[in-house]
């Protein structure tokens, strides 16, 4: 009989198994896995010791496999096997939530996300029309935010309870559904199409499989071992990540609704900064935003330090000596996204299972002072991403982490020639002279109104566009259905950095000097 460890059977508690039935259960399943009875054998013994399996009990058994020699790649190839083994045994809960509620949105999104997979299989029964399988996959690509919030918000609950088993079983399945659809799109963009079609069916069967766990396992369990308390910070750090297929959620509140007083206090990131300097000496009553800190060169306030940290034109993220996530930087323009979830996170969480073993040379390198940096580069769609890993020391040498630096530098690889001249523009330049009439910098006087105009050209960024014209956006809205991805924050401060009308009118299926008529004539409009 296999005996669980004193620390185990208090996680069983705050899930309510039966440890008993747990022990029953992890028998059975590891002389499975360990290959000493047969699938067939596993089922039959299973029905015979047990009547039915709950979620979180599934989830619990997960979390203990390990403590048997089961490693986590064995557990990852053969679930599956493990599920048939449950199969008619997993009692699926029904969840009754309200509105606003992060699990709530999680089932919304799964709710849409079934909707395009029935749609996909019905294009399967059709002939193959790539802009159709285009449309689709476009708007298959929104499965990326639903993933990114459950490893920001969600996943670190778990962990934060020494229950990560099922996070990384589900992290290793998205990073499987991320990789066929990446090798799918590229097919269909390349017209193989045959072989896209034969990819759909690993993509759909993947997608389908990782919706039930999440309904049966995943989201039953996190509501038993996550508190209320912490669903309404989840809720709060959710809006930063953004939310998948047009689904914006209301705010949560809890059970009751929570005092001001109890709202203010979880509040901002000045209001964090303050308990940190209360917790280490500093004097409390001094306002936050203007404490001056005596930083190496120079004299900050807090409001300041926040500010230039919200403004880099590079994302920075810092490891402490302990390896736990201690500070991104909330910059609007993130290459991917991060929420409050991930502090005080340990950095191996914070990855796929397999990209864990390099996070771990690295740092194991920096450690022992072999190496002080490590760098990558990625090419993401049209975007290229520069990733930079340095070593931080203090004053004796000491490792005391690791700062990730990281930056779109698309147009930066670019750049040729000189500019020495001041020029507002923001293209490339190759000469001295200021902005050419190639770049969205090149303005002309409106005759009647004296107001300057653009001149916008295929090469203009359509980001830098609607910074000057915050009005185009509802115009791009109003020109094709394609566009309606502007109206997540999150994919439009990602598009809009890089994408150039031409790019823009190809995605829409519209002719770009149309386009471009269209947004002139609005300015036009605007300026009167």
């Amino acid at each position: 009989m296999c005996t669980l460890h004193d620390s185990n059977h208090q996680m069983g508690e705050v899930i309510q198994a039966d440890m008993k039935k747990i022990d029953r259960i992890m028998e059975i399943k590891v002389d499975f896995l360990k290959n000493r009875i047969s699938q067939e054998e596993a089922k039959l013994k299973l029905r015979n010791a047990v009547d039915f399996v709950t979620a979180d009990e599934f989830a619990f058994c997960e979390h203990l496999l390990t403590k048997y020699g089961i490693s986590d790649d064995t557990i990852t190839e053969r679930i599956e096997e493990i599920r048939e083994i449950f199969e008619g045994l997993l009692r699926k809960d029904e969840l009754s939530l309200p509105e606003g509620h992060p699990i709530h949105t999680y089932l919304l999104e799964v709710q849409e996300i079934r909707v395009l997979i029935t749609k996909m299989n019905e294009q399967l029964q059709k002939n193959f029309i790539k802009n159709q399988w285009l449309e689709l996959y476009d708007q298959l690509e929104d499965i990326h935010l639903h993933f990114a919030r459950k490893q920001n918000q969600l996943f670190p609950r778990f962990e934060d309870k020494d229950f990560d088993k099922p996070s990384k079983v589900m992290w290793s399945l998205e990073n499987a559904i991320r990789n066929q659809m990446k090798e799918a799109r590229d097919a269909l963009e390349d017209d193989r199409d045959k072989e896209f079609l034969a990819l759909q069916k690993d993509v759909l069967v993947l997608i389908e499989d990782m919706m039930d766990k999440e309904e049966e396992v995943l989201y039953p369990t996190a509501l038993k071992m996550i508190s209320d308390r912490e669903f309404i910070e989840m809720r709060k750090g959710d809006d930063e990540i953004g939310y998948a297929f047009g689904i914006t959620p209301k705010d949560y509140h809890g059970a009751s609704q929570p005092s001001r007083e109890a709202d203010q206090e979880s509040g901002s990131f000045m209001d964090d900064l303050k308990k940190l300097m209360k917790k280490h000496g500093l004097n409390p009553s001094v306002p936050g935003k203007d404490h001056v800190l005596d930083v190496t060169r120079g004299k900050l306030t807090l409001e300041q330090v926040n500010l230039i940290f919200q403004n880099l034109p590079v994302d920075l993220s810092f490891v402490d000596e302990h390896e736990l996530v201690k500070f991104y930087s909330d910059t609007p323009h993130r290459v991917f996204p991060r929420s409050p979830g991930v502090i005080d996170r340990k950095v191996e969480n914070c990855h796929p299972r397999e990209s864990v073993s390099t996070v771990k040379e690295i740092i194991e390198a920096f450690k022992n002072g072999k190496e002080d940096q490590a760098e990558f580069w990625l090419e993401l769609g049209d975007r290229f991403i520069y990733i930079l890993f340095v070593a931080i020391r203090d004053e004796n040498n000491n490792f005391r982490g690791v700062l990730e630096v990281m930056q779109d530098v698309t147009r930066i690889r670019s750049l040729t020639g000189s500019q020495r001249l001041l020029s507002w523009n923001q293209g490339p330049e190759s000469n001295e002279v200021p902005a050419s009439s190639e770049s969205i910098g090149t303005q002309g006087e409106n005759s009647e109104s004296g107001e300057l105009t653009p001149n916008i050209t295929r090469d203009t960024v359509v980001g830098e566009l609607i910074k000057n014209y915050p009005y185009l956006k509802d115009e791009l809205l109003s020109l094709s259905p394609k566009f309606s991805k502007l109206k997540n924050p999150i994919l439009f401060k990602t598009m809009s950095s890089i994408a150039t009308m031409e790019m823009i009118a190809e995605r829409g299926n519209l002719n770009v000097d149309e386009l471009i008529a269209k947004l002139e004539a609005r300015i036009d409009k605007e300026i009167g």
